[in-house]
Formats: C-alpha cells, sequence, structure tokens
C-alpha cells in the first residue's frame, strides 16, 4: 500500500459515523449490510449516511452491489488488511520481538 492510499483510508475513518459503519460492515462479513439498515442501525438519515459510504468506498474500504432495490455494503477486507500492515511493517526497527504484543493481541481474531 502506497502512503497516500494509507492516508485516504485514515482520513476516511476519522469521523465517528464512519468508523462505526465500518466496523458494523466488518461484523457482517461476508454477507454484507443494505444502505438502509445501515443507516437505522447508527440512527442516521439515509442521505448522509449514502455520503459516509461514499467517502468509505472512495478510500477503498468498502465495496457495493445492487441487489434487487438494495445497495448491499461490504467491508473490503483485503484493503484492510493492507492498511494495517502497511501501520506496522516497519514496526520497531526490525525486532520482531517489540511487535509480538501486538501480533499476540490480534492472533486468533476473537469470535
Amino acid at each position: 500500500m502506497e502512503a497516500e492510499s494509507a492516508i485516504l483510508a485514515l482520513a476516511a475513518l476519522a469521523q465517528p459515523t464512519r468508523l462505526e459503519a465500518f466496523r458494523l460492515l466488518v461484523q457482517h462479513e461476508p454477507e454484507g449490510v443494505p444502505a438502509g439498515e445501515i443507516a437505522d442501525a447508527l440512527a442516521v438519515p439515509a442521505n448522509t449516511m449514502s455520503a459516509h459510504l461514499g467517502v468509505l468506498s472512495r478510500a477503498g474500504l468498502v465495496s457495493s452491489q445492487r441487489r434487487s432495490r438494495s445497495i448491499i455494503y461490504r467491508a473490503d477486507l483485503g484493503h484492510l488488511r493492507a492498511l494495517a500492515l502497511f501501520l506496522v511493517n516497519d514496526c520497531c526497527q526490525g525486532r520482531a520481538d517489540l511487535c509480538e504484543p501486538l501480533l499476540a493481541e490480534l492472533a486468533p481474531c476473537p469470535a
């Protein structure tokens, strides 16, 4: 991942509604969530939620697919993985022992 892409993703997540929407979508992988349900769950007007989802989409963090009359949004876990790796790639200046506590918390992923 390039720094510009990481900055775009981090900026998208630096807003409370977008962060909560993204977390909601991660929790509902792989099936995704209709846009209206995301708005309802977060108590956000549909047009406002649409704008937030657009920002997340442009940042590469979510994808959407039309199913009948609904638009289903999904978290892009590959992009999330790339962002996390970008953030810790130079972790601890090559001293893996310093990163072990972080890795221990990430694996295994909580159910």
